[in-house]
């Protein structure tokens, strides 16, 4: 992937993907940190701290922070994954100083006043409150818990009501100090600059902030158990979600995964799952699977939604395709179909520029480069049909599967 790279003196590293066909441009701050650092009992911090940064720093309030870009039609905002925490912006591209100087001031200047701790504790105690109301949300989080229970991982990134109540100040600069390592942070830019602009922007109000090497060893995963729950809840459909945990980022068999799991329950109306369940069977609103890659592990899932009666014969039917999946190569032509299904969805989805830029900059944290999309398309391509059904005998066994089922009180 065509991009430019370098690396301040503090150790932050700047990157650079050119686009001259438009005057909209994006940038963002990728810090390689996110809700698996947290320390015992200080579940949520990442995502707190993600909330605070937009609540003052040491020259601007809430308001100036909020409007700064805004006021010129920008946008900006944050997440925070299990792994990272980011920062972003879109803008009109005579705006980039404004962009970039934004962003250092939120993510190295804020002041994290007190009254504002206080405030958005409550913000966030119903951001999880309204996550209880959405089954179909809950779930998802039920499940990593389930799966990876007594690690970090399988925290909620939100936290927990009382762990939550518990944050303070001191645990926030703790955090920072312990994670936020200029080594492992990138400011990405995504428009039509010359490198050496973006540069000096980056210099300017990225070049003074301290070095810090601070030592953080994330703790390994552990060892995985299969575990199967029902649990009743106040709701009207049931919910289920099964999987296991899978290859880890830098595996062999993550673009075979990848493929296969695109195939199985990817994205659009013609997925196995779905056409089998959904369209075949009557059966599910809803049918889904996702593979997300972790720097030391990762995870498979499958998620449904149906009516309570149907729930069986729904879970059936999808033991039945991974049955299948299993004991059958998969054709020539499905093969060849899946594969190019794949690549046409990675190319449009480089219309979505901002995420075009995030996506490089966490590849490079975690791999130090990005791969081109050329070579993509080959790693996808190059995938066969008995390596598919190799993985499928590796993580779609159930004995290794784990499920995790919502079902109505009544």
């Amino acid at each position: 992937m065509e991009y430019q790279l370098s690396t301040l003196p503090n150790g932050i590293r700047v990157l650079h993907k050119q686009q001259s066909s438009t005057n909209i441009a994006h940038c963002c701050v990728v810090i390689n940190s996110g809700s698996r650092d947290e320390r015992e009992g200080k579940e949520g911090l990442a995502h707190f701290i993600e909330h605070l940064l937009f609540k003052g720093t040491e020259k601007r309030n809430t308001y100036h922070l909020l409007n700064r870009m805004e006021v010129v039609g920008g946008e900006i905002n944050a997440y925070t994954t299990k792994e990272q925490t980011c920062v972003h912006a879109s803008f009109l591209d005579q705006h980039l100083e404004r962009a970039v100087e934004l962003l250092a001031d939120i993510t190295f200047h804020s002041r994290f006043p007190q009254a504002e701790l206080e405030k958005e504790k409550s913000v966030i105690l119903d951001e999880i409150d309204s996550y209880k109301d959405l089954p179909e949300e809950s779930i998802q989080d039920d499940f990593e818990e389930l799966i990876f229970a007594g690690h970090t991982l399988g925290n909620n990134i939100l936290g927990t009501e009382e762990s939550v109540k518990r944050l303070s100040r001191e645990d926030i600069f703790g955090y920072i100090a312990e994670n936020y390592k200029t080594s492992e942070i990138i400011l990405a830019v995504y428009g039509s600059f010359e490198w050496k602009k973006v540069m000096k922007m980056a210099e300017k109000y990225f070049g003074n902030v301290p070095v810090n090497n601070s030592e953080r060893t994330r703790i390994a995963v552990n060892p995985y158990q299969v575990k199967s729950l029902r649990v009743p809840k106040p709701i009207y459909q049931s919910h289920a979600m099964i999987g296991s945990r899978c290859y880890h980022l830098s595996d062999e068999k993550k673009t075979a995964m990848l493929l296969l799991n695109n195939y199985l329950g990817g994205p659009g109306m013609s997925s196995r799952l779905n056409l089998e369940i959904r369209e075949k069977h009557g059966i599910c609103y809803t049918i889904e699977s996702n593979y997300t890659p972790m720097t030391d592990t990762g995870l498979f899932s499958i998620y449904m939604g149906t009516d309570k009666g149907k729930m069986d014969k729904c879970m059936a039917l999808v033991m039945k395709e991974l049955k299948t999946l299993r004991e059958n190569k998969l054709g020539t032509m499905a093969l060849h179909q899946a594969k190019q299904k794949l690549i046409g969805q990675i190319s449009l989805s480089e219309e979505s520029r901002l995420s075009v830029i995030i996506s490089i900059a966490k590849s490079i944290l975690d791999h130090g480069t990005s791969d081109s999309l050329e070579e993509i398309y080959r790693k996808i391509n190059a995938v066969s049909a008995g390596q598919l059904l190799e993985i499928c005998n590796e993580i779609l066994v159930p004995d290794y599967l784990s499920s995790l089922t919502f079902i109505p009180e009544n």
